[in-house]
């Protein structure tokens, strides 16, 4: 993007054209400030390029919603050729309404009731469960049906201990030596194993950890009759410091190790289920950036401050996982940009944790500057809330011929009240 009224610091999203020509401060002008904004195009990319990873037609591709549930961009994922998990009856709800099919839909659940595992089946959709308790419950809710399940492989990975769920530290996944006890749940029950699936962590950045988990998963399912699918879980990360040249993961490089490991495999036991990977964020991360707004500037002790509307409520990741999200900063009225300095950016929420970056170089930044968050469309909006009865902020994309479209109004104070009966 260029023009007169807007400069932007960094790069990214003039280099990509992200906001097909519209002006950042002119979005929040017409929006409101805080603004999710969504690129279409980038977001068809990801999309296709990860239906591309193995060339192999019992290939697909599982987008995990939880990421990103905004029925509007599911629509386009499903427009995509991709399928879709659920790991709540809303999400489900939320991508029936998209126009998936309930066999488009794996819902992947964990420490839920009967009654959520029966609004699922009743609706013809599959279900994976993660425990031996879980596995009996389901064959008590839906004797002689069929069930996947998700297994421990082992080993896991991701930027965050939070955010690993597979190893010795996570409550995901059967174990492997439970296999016998797995055995005796299904046969007691009549249930037909389907399916096994796994998930190592989120944001992997290299592929060996993945790859050993899919050997390992490939492994797990010869242990029982043939299977429907099996499901090498996501976790696929993107780059998050890209204005520092991170590079990106390299997708070549897994799509060869699955096409290795899946033609081994299938010679070796002449099987030929479909296969699944369970991307969320690399589908939806990179064409999302979340615009806020400087409200105030100070200094203390020494830390020079910049005051902002993007609160915690708003964008949580670098509160709960110390996440980096690049940042470009606009300009309004070609004001010039001073040298980088560091800066420390905050939100408006009463929280002494209430931080998105900690003495990040930046151009001096001054009341009104509006700043862009990048990779901002994966756990953004998705984790929002209405914490210090904040308002969420409204959701917009540019679409393919660079117009904006409304995709999610903003709360109003009325929303607030709605719950509880009441309306001001």
């Amino acid at each position: 993007m260029s023009n007169k009224q807007d400069q932007n610091h960094g790069g990214f999203t003039a280099e990509t054209g992200f906001f097909g020509g519209n002006l950042p401060a002119g979005l929040l002008a017409d929006y409101g400030s805080p603004l999710y904004v969504y690129n279409e195009d980038i977001l068809r990319r990801r999309c296709r390029e990860l239906t591309a990873l193995v060339d192999l037609t019992r290939f697909e591709v599982n987008y995990s919603a939880k990421a990103n549930s905004n029925p509007q961009l599911l629509s386009i994922v499903r427009e995509e050729g991709l399928l879709v998990d659920a790991m709540s009856p809303g999400e489900i709800h939320l991508e029936l309404a998209a126009g998936f099919r309930p066999q488009d839909i794996l819902y992947i659940c964990n420490n839920v009731s009967a009654q959520e595992m029966r609004f699922a089946t009743e609706r013809g959709i599959r279900v994976s469960v993660d425990s031996l308790s879980q596995l009996e419950l389901f064959g008590q809710a839906n004797a002689g049906g069929q069930v996947a399940i998700r297994f421990n492989p082992g080993a896991g990975a991701g930027h965050h201990a939070k955010v690993v769920t597979a190893g010795k530290d996570t409550k995901f996944g059967v174990s492997p030596d439970d296999i016998p006890l797995v055995k005796e749940i299904l046969a007691r029950h009549r249930i037909r194993l389907i399916g096994v699936n796994q998930h190592i962590g989120s944001l992997f950045m290299t592929t060996e950890t993945y790859l050993q988990a899919a050997q390992t998963l490939l492994s797990i399912a010869t242990s029982f009759d043939e299977l429907e699918f099996i499901d090498f879980g996501g976790g696929f990360g993107v780059p998050y410091k890209k204005l520092s040249g991170q590079p990106r993961l390299d997708l070549e490089a897994l799509g060869r190790g699955l096409t290795r490991i899946i033609a081994e495999f299938e010679a070796e036991t002449g099987w030929s289920p479909r296969y699944h990977v369970e991307p969320g964020r690399y589908i939806c991360a990179e064409c999302g950036v979340l615009l806020g707004t400087v409200h105030a500037v100070k200094t203390v002790a020494g830390t020079a401050y910049a005051g902002t509307d993007l609160g915690f409520n708003v964008l949580s990741r670098p509160v709960l996982y110390d996440s980096h999200h690049d940042i470009e900063v606009y300009r309004t009225a070609g004001a010039p940009f001073g040298l980088p300095t560091p800066v420390t950016v905050v939100g408006n929420i009463c929280e002494t944790g209430d931080i998105i970056t900690r003495d990040r170089m930046l151009p001096e930044l001054t009341e009104n500057d509006v700043l862009a968050v990048l990779d901002a469309g994966a756990y953004g909006s998705a984790m929002s809330s209405n914490y210090n009865c904040r308002l969420r902020p409204a959701e917009v994309l540019i679409q393919s011929d660079g117009q904006p479209r409304l995709i999610r109004r903003a709360d109003t104070l009325d929303d607030l009240l709605a719950p509880y009966g009441q309306a001001s």
